[in-house]
C-alpha cells in the first residue's frame, strides 16, 4: 500500500510538472504573440509616416518648371515662355529676327503656343509676328487696343486674318493659365494717345515666384497700373521699354519690390538704353540686373518655389549712349537748354507736349515748339499728364 501510495505521489507530482510545463510554454507563446503585435502596429505607424512624408512631397512638387528665355533680338523684345507642356511667346521683335525666333522655338520643343501676345504695335515688338503666326499653330492672340497706321502693324493684322486667327485686347483682372502657373492681365486699363502706354501688362506667376512684365509702358500708364490697386509684387521684373528713363518710374518700383531685373536691348543701340536714370535706380535698391546686350539670351527656371539662372548678374552698371542719327540736331535732351523763345518740347511719336523742364523729355523723337496749346492740340497733340502743360 505504501510503496502504491508512493508511485501515485510520484505520477502526481509527474502530472503537475508537466501542466506547469505546459502552462510556462502557453505564456511564453502569448508573450511571444503580444510581442509580435506590438511590433506589426509600430511598422504600420511607420508606413504610414512614410506614406505621409511622401505625400507632403508630392504636394510640393506640384509646380511644373517653368522655363522664362528672355532672347537676345537685337534692339527689340521677344520673351518664350514654357511650362510644363504649355508654352507662351511675348512680342516678337524686329522684323529681321523672324527666322531667329522660329529656329530657338523650334529647338526648344515649341511646335505650338497657347499665347501670343503682342504688348503694343511698335515695331521692335510686333516686327517678326506674321512669320510665328504663320509657322505656329496659336490657340490665343492678345493685341494692344491702339491701331497703329504702318504697313508692319497691317502686315501683322493681314497675318492673323488669312490664318483665321482670332485676336483681342484682354481686360484687366483676367486671369489665364499657362501648365501650372497663372497669369493676370494688368494693362492696358484706359484708352492712351500714344502706343506705349497702350502696352498689354500681365503678372506672372508659378507656384511663389512672379515676373512682371509691362511692354514698354511710360510713367502714366504705370501709375495706373499701381493705383488699379491689385497686388503686382514680383520676384523679376523684365524692364519698361527696354530700360527707358520714361518707364520703371518710383511707383512702380516701389509697388513691385523686384529682387530682379531684365533689361532687353540692343548693344551700341541708338537710343542710350539702357538709361543712367535706371541703372542708379536699380542699383540704389538693391535689384540684381541681367542684361540681353552684354550676357545674350537670359533664362530663368522657376521650380515654383526659387528661380534659377543660366548667368551671373551682370556687374557693369554700364549706361548705354544714344547716337547722333537717333536724336534730332539737339544733343540728349538732359543736356538740352531750350531757347528763351520755346514754349513746349514735342514728342513726336507719341504725339504729346511737355514744359522743358518735365522729366519726361524724351532723348529722341523731340521737336522744340513756340506754338500755343490750342495749335499744338489742333495738330493732335496733347498735354503731358505729369507737368501738364
Amino acid at each position: 500500500m505504501l510503496q502504491l501510495k508512493n508511485e501515485r505521489k510520484r505520477l502526481g507530482g509527474s502530472v503537475k510538472m508537466k501542466r506547469r510545463k505546459i502552462l510556462l510554454g502557453m505564456l511564453s507563446m502569448l508573450l511571444a504573440f503580444s510581442l509580435i503585435g506590438c511590433g506589426e502596429i509600430d511598422t504600420e505607424a511607420d508606413n504610414h509616416s512614410v506614406q505621409t512624408k511622401q505625400q507632403e512631397e508630392v504636394l510640393d512638387n506640384t509646380y511644373d518648371l517653368m522655363e522664362v528665355h528672355f532672347l537676345d533680338v537685337g534692339q527689340g523684345d521677344c520673351t518664350l515662355i514654357k511650362c510644363g507642356d504649355a508654352a507662351m511667346v511675348i512680342d516678337t521683335s524686329t522684323s529681321d529676327q523672324g527666322t531667329a525666333i522660329q529656329n530657338y522655338l523650334s529647338k526648344n520643343g515649341v511646335d505650338k503656343l497657347d499665347y501670343l501676345v503682342l504688348t503694343h504695335p511698335d515695331a521692335d515688338h510686333i516686327g517678326s509676328a506674321a512669320v510665328i503666326i504663320t509657322k505656329f499653330e496659336i490657340d490665343t492672340t492678345f493685341i494692344s487696343n491702339y491701331e497703329k497706321d504702318t504697313k508692319t502693324y497691317q502686315k501683322l493684322i493681314q497675318a492673323l486674318d488669312d490664318k483665321k486667327v482670332d485676336y483681342f485686347t484682354p481686360i484687366p483682372g483676367e486671369v489665364y493659365s499657362l501648365g501650372s502657373a497663372e497669369f493676370t492681365i494688368l494693362a492696358p486699363i484706359n484708352t492712351y494717345s500714344d502706343p506705349n502706354n497702350a502696352s498689354i501688362a500681365l503678372l506672372l506667376k508659378n507656384g511663389d515666384t512672379t515676373f512682371l512684365f509691362t511692354g514698354d509702358a511710360e510713367e502714366e500708364a504705370e501709375e495706373d497700373i499701381v493705383e488699379s490697386g491689385r497686388s503686382i509684387q514680383a520676384d523679376v521684373y523684365h524692364a519698361g521699354h527696354h530700360g527707358s528713363k520714361t518707364a520703371s518710374s518710383e511707383i512702380l518700383l516701389d509697388a513691385v519690390s523686384p529682387k530682379f531685373s531684365v533689361i532687353s536691348c540692343k548693344e551700341g543701340n541708338s537710343y542710350g538704353f539702357p538709361h543712367a536714370k535706371v541703372l542708379n535706380e536699380f542699383r540704389d535698391r538693391g535689384i540684381k540686373v541681367y542684361r540681353t546686350d552684354e550676357q545674350g539670351t537670359i533664362l530663368a527656371v522657376s521650380d515654383g518655389k526659387e528661380i534659377t539662372w543660366n548667368a551671373s548678374p551682370s556687374e557693369t552698371w554700364q549706361t548705354g549712349e544714344a547716337t547722333k542719327s537717333s536724336v534730332s540736331p539737339t544733343p540728349k535732351a538732359d543736356k538740352v537748354k531750350p531757347s528763351k523763345e520755346t514754349v513746349y518740347v514735342l514728342n513726336t511719336d507719341t504725339k504729346k507736349f511737355h514744359l522743358p523742364d518735365c522729366s519726361l523729355v524724351p532723348e529722341v523723337n523731340r521737336e522744340d515748339s513756340q506754338k500755343s496749346k490750342e495749335e499744338l492740340e489742333q495738330e493732335g497733340y496733347s498735354p503731358c499728364k505729369k507737368c501738364n502743360p
